[in-house]
């Protein structure tokens, strides 16, 4: 049984072996149909981003910033910012650490000093720096400004990073934050807004961060306090009563997390700033666009004390992207090509009709589902591949 808190390993892959073909990966009960080219098969964590040795942590670097025009989206409102700091007051401890992300101007942060809270401020535009580090110099040491994008934490397959973009295991031990036990939660929360251009492939990321305990998670069950556009906040809350928005998505966010919409606010309270610092003008269609969701993301203390573990992960991932790709279809359609195990006998263990259909499954069917093919003693083989666990990386 995996045990939390202790080292993740790099995941058993194809690549171990020296052949391609049909065959099952040991200790895992896994086929998969497709020739592959061994060198092709890396497991999804094989790559360990490392900071550049000719760059100090915490000083601003001279190389330009890949994502130069890259604009993000900032609290300017006082009023959101107030009720930001509200709704995480709750049974919030005073002098509560807060990881805030990309503050920009510092209306938010100063909302949150004044709650009494302490602020690291981690900021990916250097020009708003000075003003944030200002401001730290005047509230007694509650406020440390690092160059730091935590959307861009742990990039995968790159071997050297230069900030913002920086490795979670650089950034914690800096800050002297040590690893706890997945059940005793975590000592500090994270806030901030979802970068609008790349908002689903980020909601990907932290998913596979989560259920890999790899990145921030790694450390423990960090809380994330996140604005979403209302389109996204719908599919990850969505589920078999809106069909139309249900996804695989939803289905890996609501077994992973405990999820709720704090509040919900017009966009056009957020002013978008391009990457130099200056504000962008709104256009008019974006003044109509839709609103902003702050949701609050927490990891379930019993993740892992049943059959799904940070090993297996993306053997979940798989089921559930091959059933919502034809996300209509009755599921006794598709287990044949997900296990050779019967399909009959599956439904049967799950307790569910023939004619159930992927969208008539709640998020804890689908759970109840990988548990019952991973658990069958009947099989060597439990699952069939027929495309690359890698290609679930969006």
């Amino acid at each position: 049984m995996w045990v939390p808190g202790a080292g993740i390993p790099s995941r058993l892959t194809l690549s171990a072996f020296t052949r391609a073909g049909r065959f099952c990966v040991l200790n895992s009960g896994v086929a998969r149909w497709k020739d592959v080219p061994a060198e092709n098969c890396r497991g999804l964590y094989d790559f360990h981003t490392q900071l550049k040795p000719d760059v100090e942590f915490g000083k601003l670097s001279s190389r330009l910033y890949k994502s130069r025009s890259e604009t993000k989206r900032y609290v300017t409102s006082p009023r959101v910012a107030e009720t930001v700091v509200r709704t995480l007051r709750g049974k919030r401890k005073a002098g509560q650490l807060i990881l805030e992300c990309n503050p920009g101007p510092g209306v938010l942060t100063r909302a949150l000093l004044e709650s009494g809270a302490r602020v690291i401020a981690l900021e990916s535009d250097k020009n708003f720096i000075p003003e944030l580090k200002s401001l730290g110099n005047s509230v007694n040491g509650r406020l440390e400004v690092i160059y730091c994008d935590f959307f861009k934490l742990d990039p995968r397959n790159h071997g050297m990073v230069t900030p913002p973009v920086m490795t979670s295991d650089m950034l914690f031990q800096y800050l002297g934050v040590k690893a706890h036990p997945w059940k005793k939660g975590f000592p500090l929360k994270v806030v901030g807004i979802l970068p609008a251009k790349t908002e689903r492939n980020t909601l990907w990321k932290i998913l596979h961060d989560l259920y890999s305990c790899s990145s921030v998670y790694k450390y423990g069950r960090a809380e994330l306090n996140l604005f979403i556009s209302e389109k996204e906040c719908r599919k990850l809350t969505a589920n078999p009563q809106t069909p139309a928005l249900y996804q695989s998505l939803s289905v890996l966010g609501q077994t992973a997390c405990g999820i709720k919409v704090l509040c919900t606010e017009p966009s056009s309270l957020f002013d978008a700033y391009a990457i130099k610092g200056e504000l962008e003008k709104q256009r008019p269609r974006e003044s109509l666009e839709q609103n902003l969701c702050f949701v609050q993301l927490t990891p379930h203390r019993n993740l892992f004390t049943g059959t799904l573990t940070p090993f297996n992960y993306d053997v979940f991932f798989h089921m559930l992207r091959q059933c919502f790709m034809k996300r209509n279809a009755k599921l006794i359609d598709h287990l044949p090509s997900l296990s050779p195990i019967d399909a009959v006998h599956i439904l049967k263990q799950i307790k569910k009709k023939k004619d159930v259909r992927v969208v008539d499954m709640y998020p804890k069917d689908f759970l109840r589902l990988f548990e019952t093919i991973e658990c069958s003693k009947d099989d060597t083989c439990k699952w069939l591949y027929d495309e690359f666990m890698e290609d679930t990386l969006s």
